[in-house]
């Protein structure tokens, strides 16, 4: 990657205080919509959730500001902590031991009780792929344009993460591991034909894990052909399209959609087309707009951070975000199959919106360190 480029850290100030800002108009946006889809006529349970989903903002907003103070290049000596924390995490729902801190719920296990506390490993994993690979790159410099000694480890990790991932069983969060970990190892400069190979291989594997179960195969033939496997099988995409279709220009207006009631999860999985029911296409587009200058921004950070790890950490943390609103949107507008992915910073559930704006603030730090020179003893120990 070529050297960053250096500027007076007074010109690059307002990169960081308007990616501050988005992130800040999402999460309010993101509560007040929860909020309406949540289901205003059901007995409080709009607020219910609301009330749920402004405490883990609260609680992300702390450490979002907390570790938007912290030098971002800690994170290179905790990359393997974070890294062995975040496996441990995920083996404990796959133990038979386990289920009083791991119980069963909507038929998998993939949430840890521990005390008060629930989370989500597999949210956790987004995170740490980003870090571990950003470390891991910017150890290995030119040497990870070899196949053995620079994309092999990698794969290990990002396989040992995404297998676990996989067996919750969570497949697409597991895909998207893998790609968060593929846009860190293509931004330091591995081989496109190694990439081709892989993407092969995975693809294969893809392939092996939606035959072996009955549930995916089905969500694949419903989005391929609906009219073969039934309505039953494209119920949720359609219900989905029907409320995009509802929203025309201004929407129907704050928790007056109809489609929640028929959508299941219209808060979370479902949540831009509960936008786009409301809000109409000036809601949209305002959506698709914040995320789009939240990657522009994210990327303009990477481009100029102070070092290579920054710059690697910084791609991989904007293309979790980014990544995951794409997917998320195309599923809702029926372009891809269902996949569960919520809508960053907006959908609800406390692990994903805590781990997001936990990267938001050090994506911000990384901004913030730029133009100022390093601390003479490297945090990862390089020479």
């Amino acid at each position: 990657m070529a050297a960053p480029m250096v500027k007076h850290p007074g010109e690059l100030r307002w990169e960081t205080r308007l990616l501050a800002v988005v992130v800040l108009t999402l999460l309010v946006f993101g509560v007040a919509t929860v909020y309406g889809a949540a289901g205003l006529q059901t007995r409080g349970a709009g607020f219910t959730v609301a009330l749920n989903q402004l405490s883990g903002a609260l609680l992300g907003g702390v450490l979002l500001v907390a570790i938007a103070r912290v030098d971002y290049r800690v994170w290179q000596r905790l990359a393997w902590p974070v890294l062995l924390v975040t496996i441990v995490l995920l083996i404990i729902p796959l133990l038979p031991f386990t289920y009083g801190i791991a119980p069963l719920i909507n038929g998998a296990r993939r949430w840890v009780q521990i005390g008060p506390l629930r989370l989500q490993p597999s949210e956790l994993a987004r995170l740490a792929v980003v870090i571990w690979c950003a470390m891991l790159a910017a150890r290995k410099g030119e040497a990870v344009r070899g196949f053995k000694k620079g994309v092999l480890p990698f794969l290990v990790g990002m396989g040992a993460l995404s297998g676990l991932i996989v067996l919750e069983p969570n497949m697409s969060m597991a895909t998207l591991v893998a790609l968060c970990g593929a846009m860190v190892l293509f931004t330091a400069g591995a081989k496109l034909g190694h990439f081709m190979l892989l993407g092969l291989g995975a693809m294969l594997l893809a392939v092996q894990a939606v035959i072996m179960a009955p549930y995916r195969m089905k969500r694949v033939l419903a989005f391929i052909d609906p009219d073969k496997v039934g309505a039953d099988a494209h119920h949720q995409i359609n219900e989905s399209i029907i409320g995009v279709g509802a929203g025309r220009f201004l929407g129907v207006g704050f928790g007056e959609g109809q489609q929640k009631f028929h959508l299941p999860y219209a808060y979370s999985d479902f949540l831009f087309s509960t936008i786009a029911e409301e809000w109409g296409f000036i809601g949209v587009c305002l959506v698709v707009l914040l995320f789009s200058l939240f990657c522009w921004l994210g990327f303009r950070i990477a481009r100029t951070a102070a070092d290579n790890f920054g710059q690697y950490l910084a791609v991989g943390l904007t293309s979790a975000v980014g990544l995951t609103a794409f997917l998320h949107m195309a599923v809702s507008l029926g372009l891809m199959p269902t996949t569960g992915l919520t809508l960053p910073f907006m959908s609800y559930g406390r692990t994903s919106l805590v781990i997001s704006l936990i990267g938001a603030g050090i994506l911000i730090n990384i901004g913030r360190m730029r133009g100022k020179p390093s601390p003479k003893k490297s945090v990862s120990g390089e020479r």
